[in-house]
């Protein structure tokens, strides 16, 4: 046989509260340190190198979030063209004269003076380096910002794509209800929700877990006009229904699929193992870790498709109200597709695992 593998699949001011005002803290206090350094080789006095890059830092980041704030109130949607850039080089530099004027008083009220130094030294200098520094600072906060409103726009889509899908669901829902023992309706709704809990964090793994969904219904769909489908559609769209149920399990669930190429081009009824996988992860255990496994392929002419997971056989009587329709439905179809030409068993062997085993022969037949 051949292995076929599971693929595993805000405001502006929130956000700068947030992971920005991190990257921010520390960008200046590195800054800071640079310029630390720089006022001791000048000054050669420890004190007044510590208090002058001290005060320059809480400037810096008081400053810049006050410009963002500005950013986010007057330019929220805009990108970087000539007029924004203006308008940041202005207020970049307004605020770095506003370092410059600040730390010079503070140099007078403590003495802190050197004398040879001059207009380009006190004031230019200075100035320039600053509004350079807070240039910087305000492009990268456009371009982080940009990225965070790609990245919001990206997960919006999902969320409509998910809506979009429920909508459909909806729409047919009179089709729907005609397969409603092959569509367990909680794993659309766990699914739906498992996907809605995934855009805000995880978008990627969302838009694969939409994939699968959408790949599963259209598959689940197409038996009202397709009742008879090609073996490897059918374990197509049930590996699809597996990865959605691994990614919201996790890794309590694992899950290996094998099917023999030499099986890929006999025909099914639409959804036929549906119930059986469906069986395997509602009772399968998964206290610890539910494996389960399903092996289709040939028995001499005959169809053999295996689904083992492992836990208990419940007993009949123990099955709560609804559970067992999937069974009871596969059973009807088999009799009518495959009558007198199908073996099907649920057993419970040692070592706590439980197999489904399915035998068809020949064709299946064209009622449905």
């Amino acid at each position: 046989m051949n292995l076929l593998p599971m693929p595993i699949a805000a405001s502006g001011s929130s956000w700068r509260l947030g992971s920005f005002a991190r990257i921010q803290i520390a960008g200046w206090a590195l800054f800071t340190l640079v310029d630390l350094v720089n006022r001791q080789l000048t000054y050669q006095d420890l004190t007044a190198a510590l208090s002058l890059s001290g005060l320059t830092f809480l400037l810096l980041v008081g400053l810049s979030t006050v410009l963002g704030g500005i950013y986010d109130r007057a330019f929220s949607g805009a990108v970087l063209a000539p007029r924004v850039v203006g308008a940041m080089v202005l207020l970049a530099s307004a605020a770095s004269a506003l370092v410059v004027a600040t730390t010079m008083l503070a140099r007078q009220i403590f003495g802190w003076t050197i004398p040879e130094w001059g207009a380009l030294e006190e004031i230019a200098l200075p100035s320039t380096h600053y509004a350079v520094a807070l240039t910087g600072w305000s492009l990268l906060f456009f371009w982080l910002r940009a990225d965070r409103q790609r990245q919001a726009a990206h997960a919006a889509a999902l969320t409509a794509e998910t809506q979009m899908l429920a909508a459909k669901a909806e729409a047919l829902a009179a089709e729907i209800q005609q397969l409603r023992l092959q569509i367990n309706p909680h794993f659309l709704f766990n699914a739906l929700n498992g996907i809605a809990e995934e855009v805000p964090e995880h978008p990627d793994a969302a838009l694969a877990m939409l994939r699968d969904l959408t790949d599963y219904l259209r598959h689940v769909l197409a038996g009202i006009r397709t009742p008879v489908v090609p073996v490897g559609e059918e374990v197509a769209a049930l590996s699809a229904y597996l990865r959605i149920q691994q990614a919201r399990f996790g890794v309590r669930l694992r899950v290996t699929v094998e099917m023999d190429p030499a099986a890929a081009g006999r025909h099914v009824p639409n959804s036929l193992l549906q119930p059986l996988a469906e069986n395997a992860v509602e009772h399968g255990d998964r206290s610890d870790m539910l494996e389960l496994s399903v092996h289709v392929g040939l028995e001499g002419e005959a169809l053999r498709v295996a689904i083992a997971n492992t836990g208990r056989l419940e007993p009949a009587h123990r099955l709560r109200a609804g559970h067992g329709l999937g069974l009871a439905n596969l059973r009807r179809r088999l009799d009518v597709h495959y009558p007198g030409r199908h073996r099907f068993d649920l057993r419970e062997i040692d070592g706590g695992q439980v197999v489904a085993t399915l035998l068809i022969e020949g064709e299946a037949c064209s009622a449905s």
